[in-house]
């Protein structure tokens, strides 16, 4: 798990390093992803990925189309805000997820987890207070989208759990490059920029997501989580340290909440005994 977080976060680092187009980037990191979660998934289950996407029938295919638009929204927001904020922001979506399985699924969400989210919208508020004034406002918006994307997946996977959703992934990642390709310009790409954009796709987001299942399969949900915030803090590290983007006052004032109160709410879960399972952070 505490790998995974590793590659999720140098996605920020990567979309600044790379000289190419919001879209460009989106349509290689795509192909990059797709191919490389295809044909592993192909050789593991013995049967191509297609023959996987209709055994999965239209549940996969909601899914993927939720992780598609949520992975679109990644990269536009990175372009158009901080990375703080995007990763922040992209934090809550597990909240989210829970608040509609609650509506959805009537699922029972704890006192604590209301709290959570009270205090994690407040932060948001804080953080993009002053999005208007930095002009940054879309690419917060487009941050929250995010967000409620995925946790409209989550809830879709654990409304269908019979349904083994591993192949939405590549599904997924093959719409997102379709969305991009109309307004890409694929070879307008430098040598440096190709090589980025092979490793965003296969190290930043195949072999995180992979490392993902297989740490989420081994941990309660809490762990998960909790380690699963090392992509939160570390991700603005890594653009802070090599490009020296640093957080606007009222970005780092309503992280700190967001971050406190899922760090807290998580802590509780781990101590406290017979803890039900959460919903997990999601890979981007």
């Amino acid at each position: 798990m505490a790998c995974a977080a590793v590659c999720w976060s140098s996605g920020g680092l990567i979309v600044r390093l790379v000289g190419t187009s919001p879209w460009t980037t989106s349509l290689w990191r795509s192909v990059f992803a797709s191919l490389f979660l295809a044909a592993l998934l192909s050789v593991v289950r013995g049967r191509n990925i297609v023959a996987q996407w209709r055994e999965g029938g239209r549940p996969v295919v909601l899914v993927a189309a939720c992780m598609a638009a949520a992975s679109t929204c990644f990269i536009f927001s990175l372009a158009y805000t901080s990375v703080a904020n995007t990763l922040i922001l992209m934090s809550t979506g597990p909240y989210v997820a829970g608040l509609l399985g609650w509506i959805w699924l009537g699922e029972r969400v704890a006192l604590r987890t209301w709290v959570t989210m009270s205090v994690a919208l407040a932060g948001t508020v804080v953080m993009v207070s002053n999005s208007y004034a930095h002009g940054t406002g879309f690419g917060d918006l487009l941050a929250i989208l995010m967000a409620v994307s995925f946790a409209v997946a989550t809830v879709l996977v654990r409304r269908h759990p019979d349904v083994q959703m591993t192949s939405a992934a590549a599904l997924s990642t093959a719409l997102t490059g379709l969305i991009a390709l109309p307004l890409a310009d694929p070879f307008a790409i430098s040598a440096r920029d190709f090589g980025l954009l092979a490793f965003f796709g296969v190290g930043q987001f195949g072999a995180g997501f992979l490392l993902f299942m297989t740490g989420a399969r081994l941990l309660p949900a809490a762990e998960t989580a909790l380690i699963g915030m090392l992509e939160t803090v570390l991700g603005p590290l890594w653009v802070w340290l090599i490009l020296s983007e640093r957080p606007s006052s009222a970005s780092l004032a309503g992280g700190v909440l967001i971050l406190a109160a899922l760090v807290a709410n998580t802590v509780i879960d781990l101590v406290s005994p017979g803890r039900a399972r959460r919903y997990p952070s999601t890979p981007v």
